[in-house]
């Protein structure tokens, strides 16, 4: 009876043991099993490219933010600049290790915190999702509280017109995109933009579509007509594997964006 009592302590007391350093067996195999390397971040490049020791590029994996010359580019560098300049960082690789640019491409984190999550929820930056891995559904997250507190990038049209103007097809296969205008005016869409995850983007050059009309915008090279617009860019904007569209009045503001 004593052997059997002292078994059945034993097991409690590894029990017991196991479950107090639960949290720390289970931090100590994600971090062996995540591909990461820390680095210092010397210079910041813009909102989604920093370069650590050694010369490294460091392109901020799922995300891209706005370009020179557009609006929230310097507040997107600007925040990365506060919070991670002459940092120690935490550099952790998706699917892909490098871009076609031979940049590293990686997750920041910095005091557990995802970088690269934080510039989409606070409107620096939209996701640029090309491959799932474990923080894919978390900058999907942030992207949709960006929306919900229309923080910057994320900050609703207030234009008469952005609540006429409706997506009615988008045809990756041919790769066109029709808007309708479904109210009872005209609406004048002159440096309204239409941009995907990238850098790719259509400007609409004195436009006005009509009252109850539509206008089809296509990726090629051809010649505008009546109210079909051709997209010039070569090869193809909308990827098969999943994009996302967004329309922007000509303040810079969100009409609308869909993903697929």
């Amino acid at each position: 009876m004593n052997r059997k009592r002292g078994i059945f302590l034993l097991i409690f007391l590894v029990s017991l043991l196991f479950i107090i350093n639960y949290k720390f067996i289970n931090n100590a195999i994600v971090e062996f099993l995540t591909d990461y390397e820390t680095a210092v971040v010397k210079r910041i490049i813009d909102g989604d490219t920093v370069v650590v020791e050694n010369n490294t590029h460091v392109r901020l994996l799922g995300i891209n933010t706005p370009e020179k010359g557009e609006k929230y580019y310097n507040e997107a560098k600007n925040f990365l600049e506060m919070i991670i300049l002459n940092k120690t960082v935490k550099l952790e690789y998706g699917n892909e290790k490098y871009d076609k640019y031979g940049r590293t491409l990686a997750y920041i984190i910095l005091n557990n915190k995802n970088i690269n999550s934080e510039i989409v929820e606070g409107g620096f930056g939209n996701t640029y999702i090309y491959s799932d891995d474990e923080y894919t559904t978390r900058l999907k997250q942030a992207w949709n509280e960006c929306i919900s507190n229309e923080k910057n990038l994320c900050e609703k049209s207030d234009d008469k017109c952005a609540k006429c103007i409706e997506l009615e097809k988008l045809d990756v296969k041919n790769q066109e995109i029709i808007f309708n205008n479904n109210c009872s005016f005209d609406c004048d869409l002159t440096s309204w933009t239409i941009k995907d995850e990238g850098r790719k983007r259509f400007i609409f050059q004195n436009f006005i579509l009509e009252k109850n009309k539509e206008v089809k915008i296509i990726v090629g090279n051809e010649t505008n007509t009546n109210n079909i617009l051709y997209w010039k860019n070569e090869g193809y904007v909308w990827t098969s594997t999943g994009d996302t569209l967004f329309l922007r009045d000509a303040d810079g503001k969100l009409v609308l964006w869909r993903a697929y």
